[in-house]
C-alpha cells in the first residue's frame, strides 16, 4: 500500500512505498519490509514465495493553525490491490478519525477539517485497512501511522516569573552579578527557530546589562551610589527565530534596589551650636537633644555620641537614643547661675559599624562645639546648714530662746526672707519662730522625762515670693534639771528567819531615778528618824544600794506548829516557803526516802536535832536505793485497810518530786549555822557597785569564822 502525502515541508517520511508530490515532483522514499506468508483471498492452498510490498508505514505531516476555506490536504493512501477500479475500500480509524481527519473510502485521500495547534497536541495515532468492496475482506493487514502537526512560530516568549524584585549592594563593582530570567516559547524546539530565543535590554541602560544567551543582569557601571540613586526599573526583552526580522517577543520588568553600605561618614549639620538651661534643671533630667546625619540607613548610620573635652564635662553627660540615633544630654550636678553662667562643650559622633573596605572615605565621625547658657531662676531661700540641732533645758520659762536658723536668697536680688514652723493640724505647739530673725523660744513648759526631744519643720519663703519654699529639720534636746525624787525600784516585801544570826545580811535595797545619769544615779539610804526605830534591825549604805542585816537576835520563839480542833480533819500547817528537797528544817523528805527511818526519827520540826550528818554521798546513794513510789503505795493501802480510823478520814499526801538539784540547796534556813565555802571575792569583777557588797559579805565571812 502506497500512502502519499502533498506536504513539502518535512525533508523525510518513512514508508514502505511512499510517493510526495511538491511542486509537481514526485520524491520516493522507502523502507522495505517483509511477510513470512501470504494467504489467497479465496482461501487457496498457502503458497510460499518471495514477499512483496504491501501496507506502508509512514508518518503524514499537517501543518497547525491552518485558516484556508478548504480542507487541508494531509495525504493518501494506496494498497498494491488496488487497480483503480473501485473495488477497494479504505478505513481509517483512530485519534481524530471521522471527526478531525476524513478518508476518501475510494481514493484513499486524507485531509484535515480543523485547525490544528501543535502546542495543544503534537501528533494523532491513526489506523488504515483496505478492504475488498465485495467480499468486505482485508486486502491487507491493519497499519498504525502517526499524523505529526507541523508547528510554525505562532508562540512569541513569555517570562513566567515577572515582574522581578532584586536588591543589589551600592558601590558593587561593575559586572556584578544581579539576577538571571528567562523566558519559554510554546513552539517546537527541535524544529526551525521558533523557539529559539535571544535577550536585550530595552530600558536600564546604561546602569545594567543582560547576556543575550543567558538572560543574566549585571551591573554596568563602576561605585553606584545609593544616596544618588536607589530604585532602578530594568526592562528585558526576549525574542525568537534567534532575533531575526519577524520573529516574535516578550518583555519583563525588573525592579533592582541598591542596598545599604556604610559608605557616608556622620555628620554635625552645624559646627556651633547653642542650649539654654534654667539653673532649676533638676540633676539626672535630660536637658537637650543633638543629632549628627548620615545617608546610610540601618546599622550602617548607627552611632553614639561623646563628650570630649570642654569646661562642662563634669556636670553634663551624653547618651544615645537607639531609635532617633539623637544625642541625650542630661546633667550631673545642680547648676547655679550666680557661680557660673556657662559651659562649652565638644561633642564628637561616631559610627559603630565601619566597613573597611571603604574607610577610604573616612573618618567616619565628626564633632561640633555646644554651648550651654545657664538661666537665672528665682530660687527658694537657702537654709545655711542642712539641718540644726538646739539644746533648751527643761522646766525652762516659757519664751526661752531654744536657737536660731538662718536662710538667705541665692539670687543676686537677694530679698527678704520670712520663718515659720510647718506644724500639722493634730501637733501640740511646743515652740515659736520669730518671722523675721529665724529665732525658736518655747510656748510652753517642757519636761524631759515626758519628751526628751522634738523634732520640728522650718520653713522659709522670700517676701516677694512666697510662693518659693524651702524647709530644714530642727531637732531640740531636752536637757535635764534634777527635779525627781528617787524611788525604791519595787515594793519589798522581806521575810526573815527566826534563828537568823546577828549581822546577817537579809536583803539589799535598790532605788532608781527619772532624771539623767548626771542627776540620778548615786543616792543615799538612810532609816526615817521621824519614824520609831526598831532595834533588830539596821541598814548601811552601799552609796548605790542598801543592805539590811539583823541586829538581835529575838529572845522568843513562836512555834511553828499550830494545831486547831476540828473533828472531821487533821491539818497540818507550815507557815514558811520550804527550801526544797535538802531542806530538813521546813520537811522531812526522809520520810518518803526511808519508811523506816522515817519511823525512828520524828522530831519536832521547830527544834534542830541534835545528830551528826552524814556525808552528802552517803546519804544519796542510801536514798536513791528506796523505791518511792512502792512506800506510797504501801501507806495508801495501811490508811485504807486500818480498821481504827475515826469516823473522818485523816488526809495524808504524798508527793514525789524527783531526784534532788544538781545545784543543792538554796535555803537560807542553814546559812546561820552552817560555813560557807563561798568566796565573795568574785562580786568586785562586777564593777564599783558590787565592790562593797563583796566587802560586806567578807566581813561577815570573817566574823563566823571568829
Amino acid at each position: 500500500m502506497k500512502i502519499t502525502s502533498t506536504s513539502c515541508i518535512c525533508p523525510v517520511l518513512v514508508c514502505l512505498c511512499f510517493v510526495q508530490r511538491c511542486y509537481g515532483t514526485t520524491h520516493h522514499s522507502s523502507i522495505k519490509g517483509t511477510r513470512n506468508q501470504t494467504k489467497h483471498i479465496e482461501g487457496e492452498t498457502e503458497v510460499h514465495h518471495r514477499p512483496k510490498r504491501g501496507w506502508v508505514w509512514n508518518q503524514f505531516f499537517v501543518l497547525e493553525e491552518h485558516m484556508g476555506p478548504d480542507p487541508q490536504y494531509v495525504g493518501k493512501l494506496h494498497s498494491n490491490s488496488d487497480k483503480g477500479d473501485g473495488s477497494v475500500k479504505y478505513i481509517l480509524t483512530g485519534e481524530g478519525a471521522g471527526t478531525i481527519f476524513i478518508i476518501d473510502d475510494t481514493t484513499g485521500d486524507i485531509h484535515s477539517t480543523k485547525s490544528l495547534d501543535r502546542e495543544q497536541k503534537t501528533h494523532y495515532v491513526l489506523h488504515a485497512q483496505a478492504i475488498d468492496r465485495r467480499t468486505n475482506k482485508p486486502l491487507e493487514p491493519e497499519s498504525e501511522f502517526i499524523i505529526k502537526v507541523q508547528d510554525i512560530n505562532d508562540n512569541a516568549p513569555k517570562f513566567t516569573d515577572g515582574p522581578y524584585i532584586v536588591t543589589v549592594p551600592e558601590m558593587s563593582d561593575m559586572g556584578t552579578s544581579v539576577l538571571q530570567v528567562t523566558a519559554t516559547d510554546a513552539d517546537d524546539p527541535t524544529y526551525g527557530n521558533s523557539a529559539r530565543v535571544v535577550y536585550s535590554i530595552l530600558q536600564g541602560q546604561p546602569y545594567f546589562s543582560v547576556d543575550p544567551k543567558t538572560g543574566v543582569i549585571r551591573t554596568a557601571l563602576h561605585n553606584m551610589d545609593r544616596e544618588a540613586r536607589e530604585h532602578y526599573s530594568v526592562v528585558i526583552q526576549a525574542k525568537d527565530m534567534a532575533g531575526q526580522v519577524g520573529g516574535l517577543s516578550g518583555s519583563t520588568t525588573v525592579n533592582i534596589t541598591l542596598t545599604d553600605v556604610n559608605d557616608n561618614p556622620p555628620r554635625f549639620p552645624q559646627k556651633h551650636y547653642q542650649l539654654y538651661v534654667p539653673e532649676s534643671a533638676q540633676v539626672g533630667s535630660a536637658v537637650g537633644k543633638i543629632k549628627a546625619n548620615d545617608a546610610d540607613t540601618g546599622s550602617n548610620a548607627d552611632m553614639t555620641y561623646s563628650i570630649i573635652d570642654g569646661d562642662g564635662v563634669g556636670i553634663f553627660s551624653i547618651s544615645t537614643d537607639k531609635e532617633t540615633r539623637e544625642g541625650i544630654l542630661s546633667l550631673k550636678k545642680p547648676l547655679n547661675y550666680e557661680k557660673k553662667k556657662s559651659y562649652t562643650l565638644n561633642i564628637e559622633g561616631a559610627n559603630t559599624h565601619l566597613d573597611f573596605r571603604f574607610s577610604h572615605l573616612g573618618p567616619f565621625k565628626d564633632a561640633t562645639m555646644l554651648k550651654i547658657i545657664v538661666g537665672d531662676v528665682d530660687e527658694p531661700p537657702l537654709f545655711s546648714m542642712p539641718s540644726y540641732v538646739m539644746e533648751v533645758y527643761e522646766n525652762a520659762k516659757i519664751g526661752t530662746v531654744v536657737g536660731t536658723v538662718l536662710a538667705q536668697d541665692p539670687d543676686s536680688a537677694n530679698s527678704l526672707v520670712r520663718y515659720f514652723i510647718d506644724y500639722n493640724a493634730e501637733d501640740d505647739r511646743f515652740f515659736n519662730i520669730d518671722a523675721n530673725t529665724g529665732t525658736i523660744k518655747t510656748t510652753k513648759v517642757l519636761d524631759r522625762e515626758e519628751t526628751p526631744w522634738y523634732n520640728i519643720t522650718v520653713a522659709a519663703s522670700e517676701n516677694d515670693n512666697p510662693s518659693l519654699l524651702s524647709h530644714v529639720t530642727v531637732g531640740i534636746r531636752v536637757l535635764d534639771v534634777n527635779d525627781n525624787p528617787p524611788e525604791l525600784a519595787r515594793e519589798y516585801d522581806i521575810v526573815v528567819c527566826e534563828n537568823s544570826k546577828p549581822g546577817q545580811v537579809i536583803h539589799t535595797i535598790s532605788a532608781t531615778d527619772k532624771d539623767d545619769f548626771a542627776n540620778g544615779p548615786r543616792f543615799s539610804f538612810f532609816l526615817d528618824e521621824h519614824l520609831s526605830i526598831n532595834p533588830n534591825f539596821t541598814l548601811k549604805d552601799n552609796e548605790a544600794i542598801v543592805v539590811l542585816f539583823i541586829t538581835l537576835r529575838r529572845s522568843k520563839k513562836e512555834p511553828l506548829i499550830i494545831s486547831e480542833e476540828d473533828v472531821r480533819e487533821n491539818v497540818v500547817t507550815y507557815d514558811d516557803e520550804g527550801g526544797g528537797e535538802e531542806d530538813t528544817e521546813a520537811f522531812d523528805i526522809t520520810a518518803l526516802r526511808n519508811p523506816s527511818a522515817a519511823e525512828e526519827l520524828k522530831y519536832r520540826r521547830d527544834i534542830r536535832p541534835e545528830v551528826k550528818l552524814t556525808p552528802r554521798h552517803q546519804t544519796l546513794s542510801t536514798l536513791e536505793s528506796i523505791d518511792v513510789q512502792e512506800f506510797i503505795k504501801q501507806r495508801l493501802a495501811e490508811a485504807d485497810l486500818d480498821p481504827s480510823v475515826p469516823p473522818y478520814d485523816s488526809l495524808q499526801t504524798y508527793a514525789y518530786e524527783g531526784q534532788r538539784s544538781e545545784a543543792g540547796s538554796i535555803s537560807s534556813l542553814d546559812s546561820a549555822t552552817t560555813q560557807s565555802d563561798q568566796d565573795y571575792q568574785y562580786l568586785g569583777d562586777w564593777g564599783p557597785e558590787f565592790k562593797k557588797l563583796a566587802e560586806l559579805y567578807g566581813e561577815i565571812e570573817s566574823e563566823r569564822t571568829t
